[in-house]
């Protein structure tokens, strides 16, 4: 499992692979601690609907991973491979051309 990680993610070094994993699994435990402090500035409590409450909660938690993730990465020295990831990952949410959508057809 971690050799098909190291090939997909193109990195050579185990280090840099557990490096990698403490950085994602910092990031989404402070991606969620944020959260909780905002949610009480707006007032946003058990009591608030519950699909209210998850829509914020992924409206908040996705950007704030987003940023959150290169800063992180940053800190343990993996900028450069974050950046990429982001840029990834970022690239799945915009609008797909117009050749794509005909192909598909």
């Amino acid at each position: 499992m971690f050799e098909k990680l190291k090939k997909r993610w193109q990195i050579n070094s185990n280090l840099q692979l557990v490096v990698i994993l403490i950085v994602f699994s910092i990031t989404g435990s402070l991606s969620v601690l944020v959260r909780n402090p905002i949610f009480e500035y707006f007032s946003i409590n058990a009591d608030t609907n519950i699909f209210l409450r998850i829509l914020l909660s992924i409206l908040i938690i996705t950007p704030t991973y987003q940023v959150l993730l290169l800063i992180v990465g940053t800190l343990f020295g993996q900028f450069r491979f974050f950046w990429n990831f982001e840029k990834k990952m970022l690239s799945r949410f915009q609008k797909k051309s117009n050749k794509t959508a005909t192909k598909s057809c």
